[in-house]
Formats: structure tokens, sequence, C-alpha cells
């Protein structure tokens, strides 16, 4: 290793120290959260192959909810780490309210289409090579279980609000204690409502259903109370529901950097699950396979994730404070780090790719195909760990245009029609088809590169606000 790369892309031990004590709660949160799903999918998988495909079609609506969630914190957030990179708590408190109110709409428009539109989304992707009597008994799983997640679209979407703006001041373990204090109480309730224990009633698919709607709750009641308990460290929270007033200029600029951030993640979550729609033509069983890969691969992907997120706080606050070379040195290492650490997390993933689709109770043919699937995306992690880096890294200044040509323009121009064609229009094997789409990411890899080479991101964006 030469003297110069060590220098551009090897921090010291200082800067790793530092880097960890913010990143470590996040990816524990963000795996709690996800261990969470991985406990309730299992439990839901020992009722059947069925109640597993309803429910999983239906956490691809609840994927793409949490993911436009997430895309709508966004573009305050990258206002909300300058300001907080500046020591401007009242910029930071425009910004929660900003959230608050997109986060509110978002919530109120997902509701009314998951109860005007549900049945008919569910059905397509319920595979036509399926007997009447599996149609209905996915449906109906399917429809149990949304009618009840609906009601925890509330607590996320607040509570994602909150966790937030808390995350940019640099508090990332009050989320964590959150997710953490969600996930026993998600269990407990899992296996008495699903199961019937304790004197509980057997619900089935409902019950997993309640008790996340309980732990969402109980996770956003968390954050928010330790958020109006602790205003020393949370200087916007004084005030900020004395009226709800936001600065037209600061407004007007949040939404134009919002929306193409907001319409990002809600087409690329769109675009997901619309490429799990064709990998499910193909039979039922792909739908359960899916599920129980990317159930097993959600868990461990929470650390290159949150190496993104770590990216846009640390990078953001460095460019908010005017010292643009200094992020940009920073954001080298940080790449750098990002990928390493997604290659490690894919080592470490593929030992379970034989044994934990045997957890689940389901075909033997299910078990093989969601054991291929684990195997696949665990190689191709590093890929995804340097993409995710760079869609932060063009995030933390503000360059949300070109984000959004960045993933959303690879998902639908790329990604979504090579899964169409070869599930449509070829006979070739699923796996064949998987493996295909997944390392189409090899694309979007040199297109990242080149962009956070260019340097557009380099953009401090509250100068003289």
């Amino acid at each position: 290793m030469s003297a110069q790369f060590r220098k551009k892309f090897i921090g010291t031990k200082g800067f790793y120290r530092t880097v960890m004590v913010m990143v470590v709660p996040m990816i524990l949160q963000m795996m709690v959260t996800n261990l969470v799903s991985l406990i309730d999918n299992i439990m839901v998988g020992r009722l059947g192959t069925e109640p597993m495909s309803g429910v999983s079609i239906i956490n691809q609506f609840v994927f793409v909810f949490n993911v436009t969630v997430f895309g709508a914190v966004a573009g305050p957030s990258i206002f909300g780490a300058q300001f907080f990179g500046k020591g401007d708590s009242e910029g930071q408190k425009y910004t929660f309210r900003f959230r608050l109110l997109v986060c509110t709409g978002i919530i109120a428009i997902a509701a009314l289409i998951c109860s005007l539109f549900g049945s008919p989304l569910i059905s397509l992707f319920i595979s036509n090579e399926s007997t009447q009597e599996q149609r209905d008994a996915i449906m109906k799983s399917g429809m149990d279980y949304l009618r009840i997640i609906m009601i925890g679209f509330v607590p996320f979407g607040i509570g994602q609000a909150y966790s937030s703006v808390v995350r940019e001041c640099g508090y990332t373990k009050a989320p964590m204690a959150a997710a953490m204090s969600a996930v026993g109480i998600n269990v407990i309730l899992d296996w008495c409502l699903i199961f019937g224990k304790l004197g509980m009633p057997a619900l089935g698919v409902r019950g997993a259903a309640w008790a996340t709607v309980i732990a969402k709750t109980v996770e956003a009641l968390v954050v928010i109370v330790w958020a109006h308990t602790h205003p020393d460290k949370n200087r916007y929270i004084r005030g900020v529901f004395r009226g709800f007033r936001i600065p037209a200029s600061l407004m007007a600029d949040i939404t134009k950097k919002g929306i193409p951030m907001l319409a990002n993640e809600f087409l690329w979550s769109f675009g997901m699950s619309v490429v799990m729609q064709c990998y499910s033509v193909r039979s039922t069983e792909v739908v359960a396979a899916r599920n129980i890969s990317s159930t097993m691969t959600n868990l461990f992907s929470s650390v290159y994730l949150q190496m993104g997120a770590c990216i846009a706080i640390i990078v953001g606050a460095r460019l908010g404070a005017g010292k643009l070379e200094e992020a940009r040195d920073t954001d080298n290492k940080l790449l750098f780090f990002a990928v390493v650490a997604a290659a490690a997390v894919g080592l470490v993933t593929l030992p379970f790719a034989p044994v934990f689709p045997h957890i689940y109770n389901t075909e033997p043919s299910v078990r093989s195909l969601a054991a291929y699937m684990i195997v696949i995306q665990a190689l191709a992690m590093p890929l995804w760990g340097y993409t995710n880096a760079c869609y932060f890294t063009l995030r933390s200044g503000g360059r949300t245009g070109v984000t959004f040509l960045f993933d959303f323009g690879f998902t639908w121009l790329i990604m979504i029609p090579l899964a169409a064609v070869l599930a449509y229009f070829t006979d070739l094997d699923i796996r064949i088809i998987f493996a295909a789409v997944t390392f189409s990411e090899i694309i979007k890899v040199v297109i990242g590169y080149f962009m956070v080479r260019s340097d557009i991101w380099v953009n401090n964006i509250v100068e003289d606000k």
C-alpha cells in the first residue's frame, strides 16, 4: 500500500474513533429494527408458505412507505446537518417543522391508497400458476395484515421526523435505545399474538401486525420523549410548537432540494417492488424465497446503509462550516471505509445462506432458491456499499437533482427493463435472472465513481441563510 494511497483513503485512529462513535449506534438501531422484522418474518413463516407470501407482499408496500418517509426527511436533513455545522438552532427548528408537515401528508396519502387499492395491488404479486386455493389464502393473509399494519404508519412517520433531527445533532444513542426497547416488546408480542401464548388469542398474521404496530409506537415515543426532555442537547426543540412558521425563502429552498429526493426515494422503492413483481410472475415460490433472502440480507446490510447516512451527516456538517477541502478529504476516507465494511459484511453473510432458510416451514425448493439468493446478495454487497456511499456524498452537498438521476434513472432505465425482459420474454431460470439483475449494479458503480470524482457535491448551501 503506497503512502499516497494511505494518505488519501486511510484515516487516523482518531478519525475512525469519531466515525465509530457516531455510526455504531446508528447501525445497531437499524440492525435491531431489522431484527424485529426478521423475527416477525420467521414466526409468520412457521404458519406456512401462503401466509408468509401474503405478509411479504404487504411488506413491499410498507417498504415503499418507509423509504418514501426517509426521502421526505432527507431534503430537510441536508439543510439541518449544515445548520448544525453552522451552529444555527433556529434553522434546524424550521427544518424540523418542515419534516413533521411532510411526514403527516405522506401518512395520510399512504393510508388512503392502501385502503382503496389494497386488494388489487396484492393480486399483482400472485403468480398465475398459483391454484385458486393458494390465491385465496395469500389474499386473505395479505388483507388481514394490511388493515392493521396501516396504523403503524403514524408512529413510524412522526418517529422518523424526530429521529432524523436527533441524529444530525450527533446524538445517535437515543434512536438506538428506542429501537432496542421496541425489539423485546415485538418479539414477546409476536410469540403471544401469532401463536396464542400466555393466555392471549392466536391471531396468526393479524397478531404479527399488532405486535409490529405496538413496537413502532414504543420506538417513536422513546425518541420523542427524549428529545423534549433534553432541550440542552436539542436546542431546536425549544418553542418548536409555538406557531409553525417556516421562512418562505427557506421553505422554497428545502422544497426545491427536497422534492427530487422525495420523488427519488418513492420511485426507487416503487421500482424495487416492480422488480419483485417481475420475479413473482415465475411462481409463488419465488415470492417466498425472495422474502426469506431479503430478510436475512437486510439485517447485515444495516452496516453499509448507515455508513452512507453517517457520510451525509459528517461531510454535510463540514460543508456547512465552510471546510470544503476537509469535507472532500473526509469523504474519500469514508467511501473507502464503506466499501471495506460492506465487503466484510458480505463475507459474514455467506455462511448463513445454506442454514437460514431451514428455519421456515416451507417447501425444499423455496429453501434452495432462498439460499442461492442470499449468496448472490452477499457477493453484491461491496457494490451496494459503494453506490450507497456515493448517493449520500452527492446528497450531502445538496445535489438532489443529480441524486435523482443517479438512483431513479438507474432503477427505471436499466434495472426494471432488464428484469421485465428476462422475466416476461425469456425462458431463463429465475436464478440467472436474479443474478443478472443484481449485478447490473456494476453500471451504477461506474456512474457513481465519475459523479463523486467531479466534485459537483462540494457545496455549502447554508452559507447565506
